[in-house]
């Protein structure tokens, strides 16, 4: 079960970046090959997909991401 909440993380730290860089990239007219069907329901809803990548990514990475706080830390006396 691990491995799939890593796996779960990583991909929305994915979905994130591509949201981001599409965003970035966009301001001068180009995009992601993988979302170039973005823009072609108009220029708000691609705004609208642009900005659901990065939060469903970051919602992704912040609830499976973090296995590093999930350990045992106690100390044995």
């Amino acid at each position: 079960m691990e491995h799939i909440t890593s796996k779960l993380g990583k991909g929305g730290l994915l979905l994130a970046a591509m949201g981001i860089i599409s965003i970035l990239l966009s301001v001068f007219n180009y995009n992601i090959r993988l979302l170039a069907w973005v823009d072609a329901w108009g220029n708000t809803t691609g705004w609208i997909i642009r900005i659901l990548l990065i939060v469903i990514g970051a919602a992704l990475f912040f609830f499976f991401g973090s296995d590093e706080a999930d350990g045992d830390y106690s100390v044995d006396e």
